[in-house]
């Protein structure tokens, strides 16, 4: 491909995240590979080109623009690729529109947790490293890897680096989870021999550290409401040597009655639950263009409902450790604050050296933190 057929398939995959934000579809990454399925001559150089552009233009863009060729536009060592060159795209035409540069819209900014300085802001949109877990299951692994600096299980890799080639990923030794997800996974303090519960499962990354944790002794139950992403975790768990979890897929709005065997029985509760994804734009910088205040105030009612119902399956004295990957107070020190009035719980530190104090929990940033932006919080029942 040309350096303008580069740019021209940049600017068509823009406009398909763009539409994909807007309803609610497959994130970049999917659309991304979707693209260059059905286009076989694009080499590995092009591929990567491309992604390297569409991904800087997103970055740069914090209001969704107007298209991808106005995002495109808006990076100037660009411009002089639209000259109307075969297969790429028109020359510039006077007066068009132009994608302004910014971190993300400014209603969304407005809600960030006040910890969160102006000067914290450009992290946010820097490319996350590559982090794995060891898992404490599996014989420790001697890998060419940097130790990251707050967990004792994680390992960074260089960025690019294939780490579902490696052997050691393939026998089950590492698994790649970021080190603020290891952190609070760590924090919720799980045992060999204890019932536990991950309400809000997915494909099971934090029901892995969890099971490791526990020593693959006692019962994990991994609950979602999303049978594709749930049926990812089997086969993760049999690679990782984990013999003790049990799914459970949840029918929204049915969860009391789907866990009845469970209530008033667990030992350990977590709930990592569905949110803005603020925490994650290092990764996804396309979830900013995803985000509405109608969605947010979707996302906060759910969130303090599967709060209500974690509550419910604690035996005395059992913890429940909440956690979402956002920055926005509303779904952490507010969320918490509410639910501690409500339910009786009592608030606990959250055992974690890194972070900072918000509210009664902990705020995890990348301009702080070096890890995803994550606040997590912790209560026990009463005995």
């Amino acid at each position: 491909m040309t350096p303008p057929a580069r740019l021209q398939a940049a600017i068509e995959l823009v406009d398909e995240i763009l539409a994909s934000a807007k309803a609610g579809g497959a994130a970049a990454d999917t659309l991304i590979a979707r693209y260059f399925k059905t286009r076989r001559y694009a080499g590995s150089r092009d591929r990567r080109a491309v992604r390297d552009l569409v991904f800087r233009a997103i970055r740069r863009a914090g209001e969704a623009p107007v298209s991808g060729r106005a995002a495109l536009l808006a990076m100037a060592d660009q411009v002089p690729l639209f000259d109307g060159s075969p297969h790429g795209p028109l020359p510039v035409a006077e007066g068009e529109p132009v994608a302004e540069a910014g971190i993300a819209p400014a209603w969304l900014l407005r809600r960030l947790d006040p910890l969160v300085s102006e000067d914290e802001l450009p992290a946010l949109l820097e490319r996350a490293p590559l982090d794995v877990r060891i898992n404490r299951l599996r014989p420790s692994p001697r890998l060419d890897a940097a130790p990251t600096p707050h967990s004792p299980l994680g390992l960074r890799f260089p960025e690019g680096t294939q780490i579902e080639q490696m052997e050691a990923w393939a026998a089950g030794t590492i698994e790649v989870q970021d080190e603020g997800s290891q952190l609070i996974c760590l924090a919720c303090g799980a045992q060999p021999g204890m019932i536990a519960v991950d309400l809000c499962a997915g494909a099971g990354g934090k029901t892995l550290a969890l099971a490791a944790e526990m020593a693959d002794q006692g019962r994990l139950l991994a609950c979602d409401s999303d049978r594709a992403r749930l049926s990812r975790l089997p086969p993760r768990a049999g690679r990782a040597g984990v013999t003790i979890v049990e799914t459970r897929l949840l029918d929204p709005g049915k969860e009391v009655a789907a866990l009845a065997d469970f209530a008033g029985q667990a030992d350990l509760v977590l709930v990592d639950a569905p949110c803005s994804g603020t925490g994650t734009w290092r990764r996804n910088p396309e979830t900013r263009w995803r985000a509405s205040p109608e969605r947010l105030e979707r996302l906060t009612a759910l969130q303090a409902r599967l709060l209500d119902l974690g509550g419910t399956l604690l035996r005395p004295g059992g913890i429940l450790v909440y956690a979402v990957c956002s920055l926005l107070a509303e779904e952490g020190r507010d969320q918490a604050a509410a639910f501690t009035a409500r339910s009786g719980l009592v608030p606990e530190t959250v055992p974690m050296r890194p972070g900072r104090p918000a509210g009664s929990g902990i705020l995890l940033t990348p301009g702080h933190d070096g890890t995803d932006g994550f606040f997590v919080a912790r209560w026990r029942t009463p005995c």
